[in-house]
């Protein structure tokens, strides 16, 4: 079992921005069991996580489950700092790029990350898992295969994605022309959620992942603590349909046939967050009208039997207007909350918001805002975390290692060529680490050094 000095240093008057070296009169020191079982040896005197060659313990690697509207593992709070980077089968698959993936783990862990969002499908594209229904391509498989065992190697949980809304990587539309090319009529590509046969296909696909003996580890899929939650699609739309029926069918039937295979982790939905036909008074927090339109249900999707929490993205350069603004983060950090709320009086469950960021590419875009913006969502999560809310954690979209700018898409985060935002990151790590650990602490607290854990904890950063 792991075992961890945690020393901190926490200013009495005031608590630098810079996590490299937090300067102060007080010191606290306590023993912490188990602490960051699940990820490497921490160090704050630095502020910083360090990566250090640690002794794999499976028995400390366990299952992360959903306990009321927090995440546990072994007996502790488990809140999520993670990011997303979706392309990492495919570069696991060319073993002239197969190194970037443990550079990004690598990277990742050394700021205190503990979950990546990344897709486990690529379908009838370039570099196919799923070259035709049930059809796959072995080499692409044991590319999978790796980046399930190298984020273990880096204490990474991983949430896999099954199929795209979109036509990236194949998507619904891939499934619509494999059911024309076998005789089908189909004229649209929502026919993916409601024609038996895709149905079918996908749930063969499913069965595929989650059936698959990991080739580096010897550990069936739905059996590794390394996956922290299947994700049944990025980003679900049914836009025929805005009444929501025929997603919220297709939710029900897959989230209940995941658990038919695999009982032992959780499920998420992929959604975006947009509020509909079931929750009228909610649809005012909606970015825009269209939202509502798009066959999407917040609450009533996450309703559905065997969805373990709720998932929700923040686009608001996208969904309100591309010029950054001020807006933008007041939108952030009103819809957070509102789901946030949700998650807690209507759902019982923790919500995790895996996909937020901001482009390059906006007019009026500066690495500051990027800053501001990331501290608002985290921000936002402190506020529910202390309180015991539903806000489980955040993904980044999305990390890059250096190297990589060519699958850049405006949104891609270099640690190595952004200080402050590294610096951010890690400061919010920490954090939540501290959350993380407290049920395990075993000294007692004097009330100045509480109220210095607290202004460590919840000071605004920037």
């Amino acid at each position: 079992m792991l075992r961890t000095l945690l020393l901190f240093h926490i200013c009495r008057h005031n608590l630098g921005t810079n996590v490299h070296g937090f300067q102060g009169e007080e010191q606290i020191e306590t023993t912490v069991e188990d602490f960051l079982d699940h990820s490497p040896h921490f160090t704050t005197t630095q502020g910083m996580y360090d990566v250090e060659e640690v002794a794999d313990d499976d028995d400390d690697w366990q299952m992360v489950q959903a306990k009321g509207n927090q995440f546990v593992v072994n007996g502790q709070p488990f809140y999520v700092n993670g990011f997303n980077t979706y392309w990492l089968m495919v570069f696991a698959a060319d073993q002239s790029t197969r190194g970037k993936v443990s550079e990004l783990f690598q990277q990742a862990s050394s700021v205190g990350l503990t979950v990546c969002r990344t897709w486990a499908f690529n379908d009838g594209q370039w570099r196919a898992l799923q070259k035709s229904p049930s059809v796959y391509d072995e080499e692409v498989f044991k590319a999978l295969d790796f980046v399930v065992s190298e984020a273990k190697k880096y204490k990474i949980r991983l949430i896999l994605s099954l199929v795209n809304n979109w036509n990236a990587y194949g998507g619904k539309a891939q499934y619509v022309k494999w059911g024309n090319a076998s005789g089908l009529n189909l004229t649209s590509d929502d026919e993916f959620f409601s024609h038996p046969a895709l149905r079918s296909y996908y749930k063969s696909h499913v069965k595929a992942v989650l059936n698959r003996v990991n080739t580096f580890t010897n550990i069936t899929y739905k059996n590794d603590p390394t996956i922290f939650a299947w994700e049944l699609m990025n980003e679900p739309r049914c836009t025929s349909d805005p009444s929501g029926d025929t997603l919220q069918s297709w939710i029900a039937e897959m989230a209940a046939y995941v658990k038919s295979l695999d009982a032992k982790h959780m499920v998420e939905i992929g959604l975006e967050g947009f509020y509909g036909p079931s929750a009228p008074a909610r649809t005012q927090f909606n970015p825009n009208s269209y939202a509502t339109q798009v066959g999407t249900d917040f609450i009533r999707n996450h309703q559905a039997l065997g969805v373990d929490f709720a998932s929700v993205h923040i686009y608001a350069d996208s969904w309100i207007s591309p010029t950054i603004s001020d807006a933008h983060l007041e939108f952030t950090k009103s819809w957070m909350e509102a789901h946030i709320e949700d998650a807690e009086k209507y759902l019982g469950m923790p919500v995790i918001f895996s996909e937020f960021g901001v482009s390059r590419k906006d007019p009026g875009y500066n690495s500051s805002y990027r800053d501001t913006l990331i501290n608002t969502v985290y921000k936002t999560l402190l506020n529910s975390t202390k309180k015991g809310g539903s806000g489980a954690g955040s993904l980044l979209w999305q990390l890059f290692p250096d190297g990589t700018d060519y699958m850049d898409d405006g949104y891609a985060i270099v640690l190595a060529k952004s200080p402050s935002t590294s610096n951010l990151i890690s400061l919010h790590s920490t954090r939540v680490a501290i959350f993380n650990s407290r049920c395990s602490w075993k000294c007692r607290w004097g009330c100045r050094k509480k109220n210095s854990l607290e202004k460590f904890l919840y000071r605004d950063d920037l």
